[in-house]
């Protein structure tokens, strides 16, 4: 078997995308999933299809620019759909699509693990800080 080079080697892995290689356009998609915003918005869109009012009651603290830019990232990524629907007034669904679905599993349960886990971290978070100011 030949040598490979390590630039050989990064190629190899872009092509299997290994979100640990720099260059994997993966990372932008985990980048995109790791925001808080993107996260809520999908789990938010669990029960089905949301007007973008709804959307914006049901996700405390998201500016209007803020939720306007994650609904199109979101839709650009393929994981919402927005659909026009024509009526007095002009009314916008967004829902989730299969690949949303499926991401859904995810986020739903990191967003649980964080509501069980917050007083742990929130413990462990004192605590350091109690040591870093003694130490």
């Amino acid at each position: 078997m030949p040598t490979r080079t390590a630039a050989q080697r990064r190629a190899e892995a872009r092509v299997a995308y290994d979100a640990f290689m720099a260059a994997c356009p993966s990372r932008h998609l985990l980048e995109r999933l790791g925001d808080k915003w993107a996260t809520l918005l999908v789990v938010a869109l669990a029960d089905g299809p949301m007007r973008y009012g709804e959307l914006a009651r049901t996700v405390a603290g998201i500016s209007q620019k803020m939720l306007t830019q994650t609904l199109r990232s979101l839709e650009r990524d393929g994981l919402v759909t927005r659909t026009v629907i024509a009526e007095v007034p002009v009314r916008v669904d967004y829902e989730l699509t299969a690949i949303g679905r499926d991401l859904l599993v995810v986020l739903a349960a990191v967003k649980e693990w964080s509501e069980r886990h917050i007083e742990q971290v929130l413990d462990a978070r004192a605590a350091y800080d109690e040591q870093a100011a003694a130490g």
